[in-house]
């Protein structure tokens, strides 16, 4: 098995960040665009029309435009700070065809939440998408279709890479030889199942049986519903029921060559036999102080059995650490999820993280 597992001690350069305000010169100046896209085919949570896909796209740049940060809510006192790009920009010319890495934000979250990866990884050259997941983001209505239908999370990105390649001013710019996902969370089990994973729904009530209080066996604090109101969309919803059926099926999509899962959620529904056929290269980031996916139930074990896999194990880092740094309003609105513990800086754990990932793909991707 060819595997590395590290703990990354990053005490000192952590800190040196916190002190200093250190910031990486780019390598190239980061765009951003959105796109409105629907994937037609499959319908919409309300049965009233195609499946809402918005998604934004980032990328290197020529623009002679400054990069304007990205903020979430008000712009004094932001909830989050997603990061600085060039909005509505012109893709660089500097090469004619560049590697796609497809994201997946985690439950309840939107594509700004890993703006900071997107952004660092356009920065070194790639053309970076991530969608906003119907049903289970936050800038839509949440719906219990969303919550619990995990698997239909990666035929988005799936899509994601269809309308891609088919965009009249991308596409043509994007080597569909050389594509990567990146997940967050949620996201992370999504990615494993592009990479050829499977879940198994009786697999996670056996391991639930005994855990009432486990993460993966509760309903995630961003669900607006109950267990009871979800327990009756299984009974009485036909869409609901129907991807129920298809939960098992595989969603290997052969053009993801290689995928990074980042503080992995809901490991414990996918099966021991799919993790030991995966042949994808699987780079696997967790912090040692996570409780909200512990890495006992999902890291660990994902990277004990998938044949050619990577640990990366970072010390004092929390789950929503990986999310984009908070402003003013999100520090009061969400500590548990701003607060950090013994002087970690978000912003340094996630140029690491992102460079991390910006070698791996390098790697795994022959990207020069």
């Amino acid at each position: 098995m060819a595997r590395l597992k590290s703990v990354l001690c990053l005490g000192v350069f952590v800190m040196s960040l916190a002190c200093h305000g250190t910031h990486y010169e780019r390598a190239q100046k980061v765009g951003r665009i959105e796109r409105s896209y629907v994937d037609v085919q499959r319908l919409n949570w309300s049965g009233d029309g195609p499946r809402p896909m918005l998604s934004m796209i980032w990328f290197p740049t020529d623009s002679a435009a400054d990069e304007e940060p990205w903020l979430i809510g008000n712009r004094f006192f932001p909830l989050f700070k997603a990061g600085q790009s060039v909005p509505n920009a012109d893709l660089s010319e500097r090469s004619s065809r560049y590697p796609l890495i497809v994201l997946s934000h985690g439950t309840g979250g939107a594509v700004a939440q890993l703006a900071w990866l997107a952004e660092g990884l356009a920065s070194g050259g790639y053309i970076v998408a991530a969608v906003n997941h119907h049903g289970n983001t936050a800038i839509e209505e949440k719906t219990p279709h969303g919550f619990f239908l995990w698997w239909e999370r990666a035929t988005d990105l799936s899509r994601l890479i269809d309308l891609l390649i088919a965009d009249e001013v991308l596409g043509p710019h994007i080597d569909p030889k050389r594509i990567g996902a990146a997940g967050f969370s949620l996201g992370g089990y999504t990615v494993l199942e592009l990479a050829g994973a499977r879940t198994n729904l009786e697999q996670i009530e056996r391991y639930c049986v005994g855990r009432p209080e486990d993460p993966s066996c509760t309903l995630p604090m961003e669900a607006p519903f109950s267990m009871d109101e979800l327990t009756q969309y299984v009974e009485n919803d036909a869409r609901f029921r129907a991807s129920m059926a298809r939960h098992g099926e595989s969603y290997l999509d052969e053009r993801v060559r290689s995928v990074i899962a980042i503080a992995p959620a809901g490991i414990v529904s996918q099966t021991e036999e799919s993790f030991r056929n995966l042949r994808v290269p699987t780079l696997i980031i967790v912090g040692d102080r996570d409780s909200i996916a512990p890495s006992t139930s999902n890291a660990n074990p994902a990277a004990d059995l998938i044949p050619d896999s990577r640990l990366e194990v970072l010390s004092g880092v929390g789950h929503y650490t990986f999310m984009s740094e908070c402003g003013i309003a999100g520090k009061i609105a969400s500590p548990s999820i701003c607060a950090e513990e013994g002087g970690i800086a978000r912003e340094g754990i996630h140029q690491r993280v992102a460079a991390d990932a910006k070698e791996f793909f390098g790697l795994t991707l022959r990207v020069p």
